[in-house]
């Protein structure tokens, strides 16, 4: 159809045929997976696991639940759904419920072809308008899903109550032809959960106070923490019952897929300033989720979302930004010390349980970052000699790079230590063409991991000796600190 009807006649005459959604997202599911076209653009690490359960619920036209915890893309998926459905459909003018001209369900969209006939003037709707969403709380009332009495439609339209063009239509008959979304699923009342046992059964639903059935057509899809997890309320069971498919979602299983996706979600494009993010630097922010997700301390029931290291990457290049700026560096590269910077992107995504609580968010996420940086160092430089490097520390040698030290000035301050500068260039993590921000990150990688494996230690001044000496005395570089300053 090159150009829209505008009638139901003309409609008829360019021989369109009416489908349920949950057919066309069938049909148009068949044909990207005949075409070989990405079902679902951006998500990654679930193309053995949950796309395929995805793709069987829809071929099998069934309603289904993403059931995992935050931060696993679930509404991201429920919203490229839409992507499944026709770019538009067709629709009686002016109807509240999105009536099909062949076959409308509201008093509105008989009343409208009683009187015009073939005439009845025809609207289209696009893709982006078929999509209702919900985000469940315990707030929701029944006259917000389904519908209820309008007075004033009455007094306007001079109708008894009792007539259906009374009606004020809750979002459920609104999405009619359409995909209905439902996030956080349990925080919905129990009533409220109950008023959807129709549409998912009979497909239909009642309105309070009327005499009618509205058989909707709908495809319903909902997500929801694990209910061993979320203390605010629970899918009643029968609700459960008629949903077609429960679909678990999980975390990135591979580093290598949370790096793509830190990668790809994070904001580090800064205007006007080139940015270079070592490729250790991305793992190290990685590892410290993926360590999270199995710390003791941390509740694994709540769950180490995704987000976490995409805004520790996010406030890591914005603390070398500022850096930068202060010094007139050309190039931002976040280090080491940039990570603790993006302690509160750290601590305000993990719940603890009562032995973190002890211990505290802020020392739990030091020890995380001290721990990836280790697992960094040693998947990069394993049995690589660092013994000269720690001799220096046990012989009384100290030095401090502060968190807004230029990187210039760290790189002088590495080369006092022996062998650090020819590790960094022997492993690969920076090579004598690297700038200097990427050799201090580097540097600062494998001090990290000599404190996380106990070989050097590091007071609140800095990186000192050896762990069973004391702080060193005097002036100058006097240790690492990733929260003090140089002193030079």
């Amino acid at each position: 159809m090159s150009q829209c009807p505008t009638t139901l006649a003309e409609l008829k005459e360019a021989g369109y045929k009416s489908r349920t959604v949950k057919d066309e997202v069938r049909v148009n599911l068949l044909r990207k997976l005949e075409e070989g076209e990405e079902l679902f653009p951006g998500v990654r690490g679930y193309d053995e696991s949950v796309v395929p359960q995805l793709v069987n619920a829809l071929l099998a036209r069934h309603d289904f639940i993403l059931l995992g915890l935050r931060g696993q893309a679930k509404s991201r998926i429920l919203r490229q759904i839409a992507l499944l459905l026709d770019d538009k459909i067709p629709i009686l003018t002016g109807s509240e419920v999105s009536d099909d001209p062949y076959a409308p369900i509201s008093k509105y969209g008989r009343t409208i072809l009683e009187k015009y006939g073939d005439d009845a003037p025809i609207e289209w709707v696009k893709r982006e308008h078929r999509y209702v969403e919900k985000l469940a709380t315990p707030d929701v009332t029944i006259a917000d899903m389904i519908g209820d009495l309008d007075p004033i439609k009455a007094a306007r339209g001079g109708h008894i109550l009792a007539d259906e063009l009374t009606i004020h239509y809750g979002l459920l008959p609104r999405a009619n032809r359409g995909i209905f979304a439902i996030n956080e699923l349990p925080d919905l009342a129990g009533k409220i959960q109950v008023g959807l046992f129709n549409i998912l059964q009979e497909g239909d639903v009642q309105v309070k106070g009327y005499p009618i059935r509205l058989a909707l057509d709908i495809l319903m899809v909902f997500t929801a923490n694990p209910e061993d997890y979320t203390a605010r309320g629970k899918i009643i069971t029968p609700l459960k019952d008629r949903i077609g498919a429960e679909i678990r979602t999980h975390y990135p299983e591979d580093l290598d897929i949370g790096r793509d996706i830190t990668r790809q979600e994070a904001w580090v494009e800064r205007d006007g300033t080139c940015v270079e993010i070592p490729d250790f630097i991305e793992e190290t922010v990685e590892r410290v989720a993926f360590l999270a997700r199995e710390d003791k301390r941390v509740d694994q029931r709540s769950g180490v979302s995704q987000r976490l290291p995409i805004t520790v990457m996010e406030t890591a290049v914005s603390n070398a930004e500022r850096r930068a700026l202060a010094h007139r560096e050309e190039m931002i590269v976040p280090r080491i010390t940039d990570l603790y910077a993006a302690l509160p992107a750290i601590t305000g995504k993990m719940e603890l349980e009562y032995e973190g609580e002890l211990h505290g968010g802020d020392k739990i996420a030091r020890e995380l970052i001290q721990q990836s940086s280790s697992h960094t160092f040693d998947m990069r430089a394993a049995g690589a000699n660092v013994e000269d490097i720690i001799e220096y520390f046990e012989t009384g040698g100290a030095i401090q790079v502060g968190n807004d030290a230029a990187s210039s000035a760290c790189v002088q301050g590495f080369k006092t230590v022996p062998g650090l500068i020819e590790l960094i260039e022997n492993v690969g993590l920076a090579s004598s063409n690297s700038n200097d921000g990427k050799r201090t990150a580097a540097c600062e990688l494998v001090l990290e991991a000599l404190v996380a494996q106990k070989r050097i230690s590091r007071t609140t001044a800095g990186y000192v000796r050896a762990p069973h000496q004391g702080p060193p005395a005097g002036e100058g570089y006097q240790g690492f600190d990733p929260i003090g300053g140089l002193s030079v």
